[in-house]
């Protein structure tokens, strides 16, 4: 699910599709595409021979074809978008299974406390998908002539299901860390053959790519080690801590600020003017590494969310984490909740204490829980209290606005990361355009209720920055094609149809073809000047079994088609031809169509075996 160039229009997963519908429409990037434009042949029609509408010599048809049918690199113009904001929605029972069944007029959705009209409503469930996917392949097999080879020879199951695992080792210490590297290990031992997993740290120093090899998985957990990037981070005294420095310089609070100072007292600092002028310093040094570290952290997570939208698959990340805060950036927040809704991925939090115990004064650095040989402030424990608590806080966000799963308080870590791993049954996107939105960058908090709650609960994320300004023209077409190619979905929007087959030069070289056929009947073709005219806009790609992408571009069609060109495509239609030089292996192929002028598209997708 992604934001869309038309305020009506919101591209959506097609219910029960297939690893190729919703868990597949990832299965593109930008393509290498030679077009060739020609009848469709029997050999990717299923063997049929068919006869063309006209009969046109090659040279003159050549002719033809130069005048009026050309293609380029420029990029298609589409309509200017408005702001849609989309919210993924997971309803869940009192034993926390989500559920199904409910419709659009079951839920409410509200911008700034005003009712908002739900303008696309569609209902997630991923765990169809596999089922279809295998019926798709049987039927597809024996689609080519002699000489050919079928690209789904041999039947082998694609990947279906991508994971990210991040691991927070900027703030994770040692031994929790190596709790849940333990638990980690013996979670990769129950992947199943279509799974693929990728670990990945925030401090960035470790990281592994999406694969299903465990000795690989085994070897980067062995790896993890905490890298703190603010090492002396709250240490001096008084003992000022990221959260406690929010409060002081962000927000003034004066029970912050009175035991600082109180502190300060206990450590024999200065008195006076002097003591809170070091007070100030002090929470401003800690404010400064502790957003620094957040804003790693961040970006890290930012990086794995958009990795993971360019797979073929139904994609999660996990977060596994203490938590942390993010008093200053809201807006980045918000951005990798907005890209993942987007890109169909669940963010799911383990929070990696367990289930933990505040123990006052706790910090080794304090001797006997005192600071100065005096006991530490009254009001000092209810700060500490509160910074612990507000960690847990980050995570449990994540998982309400993506619609994934929190899990805390408890030790049973590998009951956790099944959970985590797992993507709800059952999920519901709502999308609506807010009215009279102002581009001024505000925070708009959204609440999500059920007309008829009976005793379910419901996650749904909680807000969206307005944005600065509207995409030009140019950009919101990029912007457009980048999100088809690495979305999930399947379209049938445009009458496509792919077929793939591939020819051996060598043991160790093959040539795969790629066709598509458009039926230009159901085309909406803009008369001008005695011309019929539309832009096919085109791209494709290959991926191998890991997700990972190979080689891809974009290119256009442009037609200017005569009324008795037309009338021969009409029978004919158009063959968009692309070739790929590969190595014996499996591939994931993607193909996807858009019709510029009518607004239209189509995304198809297959799977490749070559021996």
């Amino acid at each position: 699910m992604r934001s869309s160039p038309e305020a009506g229009r919101l591209v959506k997963p097609q219910g029960a599709n297939g690893f190729f519908s919703r868990h597949s429409m990832l299965l593109s990037l930008l393509c290498i595409i030679s077009f060739s434009v020609f009848p469709f042949p029997a050999y990717a029609q299923g063997g049929s021979q068919q006869t063309p509408a006209a009969s046109l010599s090659p040279q003159d048809e050549s002719k033809q074809n130069s005048a009026e049918l050309a293609t380029h690199d420029e990029p298609t113009t589409f309509k200017l978008n408005v702001k849609l904001v989309v919210v993924r929605a997971v309803v869940r029972d009192p034993q926390g299974n989500a559920i199904g069944g409910l419709r659009q007029e079951d839920f409410r959705v509200f911008d700034r406390g005003k009712p908002q009209v739900i303008t696309q409503f569609e209902v997630e469930q991923p765990g169809a998908l596999a089922v279809k996917a295998r019926r798709e392949s049987d039927e597809n097999a024996g689609d080519f002539a002699a000489g050919a080879t079928p690209s789904n020879a041999g039947n082998v199951p694609p990947p279906q299901h991508f994971v990210a695992y991040v691991f927070d080792d900027v703030h994770l210490e040692f031994g929790d860390l190596a709790q849940v590297r333990r638990a980690a290990e013996r979670h990769f031992a129950t992947l199943k053959p279509t799974d693929r997993a990728a670990i990945f740290t925030t401090s960035g120093l470790t990281s592994l790519d999406f694969t299903d090899d465990h000795a690989q998985l085994h070897e980067t957990l062995l790896r993890l080690q905490p890298h703190p990037i603010s090492r002396n981070l709250g240490l001096d005294c008084p003992q000022i801590s990221y959260y406690q420095a929010d409060l002081i310089v962000n927000q003034r609070d004066p029970q912050a600020i009175q035991v600082a100072l109180q502190e300060a007292a206990l450590c024999g600092g200065p008195t006076g003017g002097n003591s809170a002028t070091m007070v100030e310093t002090i929470s401003a040094g800690v404010l400064s590494a502790g957003d620094h570290e957040t804003h790693v952290s961040f970006d890290s997570l930012k990086d794995v969310v958009r990795k993971t939208s360019r797979l073929p698959g139904q994609r999660s990340v996990v977060l596994v984490s203490p938590g942390f805060i993010s008093p200053r950036l809201q807006y980045e927040y918000t951005e990798i909740v907005d890209r993942a809704l987007r890109s169909e991925v669940v963010v799911s939090t383990l929070d990696a204490r367990g289930l933990y115990v505040i123990t006052p004064f706790g910090n080794a650095s304090q001797q006997g829980g005192t600071i100065g040989g005096a006991p530490p402030p009254p009001d000092k424990m209810l700060i500490e209290n509160a910074a612990i608590l507000s960690q847990a806080d980050l995570l449990a966000a994540f998982a309400d606005d993506t619609g994934g799963i929190f899990f805390h308080n408890s030790n049973d870590l590998d009951e956790g990361f099944r959970r985590v791993a797992e993507t709800p049954e059952y999920s519901y996107v709502l999308a609506f355009v807010p009215q009279n939105l102002k581009l001024d960058g505000s925070f708009h908090g959204l609440k999500v209720t059920l007309t008829s709650p009976q005793k379910l609960t419901l996650q749904a994320r909680r807000g969206y920055y307005a944005p600065k300004n509207f995409a030009s023209p140019d950009e919101q077409a990029k912007q457009e094609i980048e999100d088809e190619m690495f979305s999930q979905e399947e379209l049938h929007k445009l009458p496509v149809k792919l077929h793939t087959q591939f020819y051996k030069a060598t043991d160790q070289d093959a040539k795969l073809i790629v066709l598509a056929h458009v039926d230009v009947r159901l085309l909406h073709f803009r008369k001008a000047d005695g011309r019929n005219n539309d832009v096919l806009t085109c791209v494709s790609a290959l991926f191998n079994r890991n997700g990972h992408f190979i080689q891809g571009t974009e290119k256009t069609v442009t037609m200017h088609l005569k009324d008795e060109t037309l009338e021969h495509k009409f029978g004919s239609g158009i063959t968009l031809k692309t070739s790929f030089d590969v190595k014996p292996g499996n591939y994931l192929v993607r193909l996807v169509v858009r019709d510029a002028e009518g607004q239209m598209m189509s995304a198809e997708n297959g799977t490749v075996e070559i021996h």
